[in-house]
């Protein structure tokens, strides 16, 4: 069984200004696309102390995804804090949510989402907008088992050649 935490990194959910829309519909997705998967929730202001332990908590986890802070903004620090906890970097993950994205809005451009992995825990940020979030999770729950079983050790699966 698959264990997830979806982490949303936003102020104004945070403080309760507006309910997190992004991490439920994560759940979702993932939950439908993956029947007996885990998935928590958890909701941190975008703060890189708050980005950290959050993440930290759930290094238990096969994955966590994080949605909110990918952005421009002065505040948007998700991507520097997880680099920085990473112990490697899973570039093809983030160059793929963002080239599909790309075929949605031209502004996923902007979208700085990193990916890595802490132990054996992938840990990849989704852009904090509901559409984005659904994609990203629409994506991302058709590789996550054969990516848990990558950090695991597992092998590749058999492949037909060309």
């Amino acid at each position: 069984m698959l264990r997830v935490s979806v982490i949303t990194v936003s102020d104004r959910a945070f403080r309760g200004e507006y309910a997190d829309r992004s991490g439920p519909c994560i759940r979702a997705i993932i939950e439908r696309r993956l029947p007996g998967i885990e998935v928590s929730l958890t909701v941190v202001p975008d703060e890189a102390d708050a980005i950290r332990a959050a993440v930290m908590e759930n290094l238990d986890r096969d994955y966590i995804l994080t949605c909110g802070g990918t952005g421009l903004s002065p505040r948007d620090v998700t991507p520097e804090t997880c680099a920085r906890l990473c112990d490697r970097d899973v570039p093809g993950i983030s160059e793929w949510l963002r080239r599909e994205s790309q075929q949605e809005t031209p502004y996923a451009v902007f979208s700085r989402g990193y990916s890595g992995m802490k132990g054996r825990t992938m840990i990849v940020n989704f852009p904090g907008s509901l559409r984005g979030a659904e994609l990203c999770a629409d994506l991302m729950a058709g590789i996550m088992a054969h990516g848990r079983d990558m950090a695991q050790g597992g092998d590749h699966p058999q492949q037909e050649t060309k």
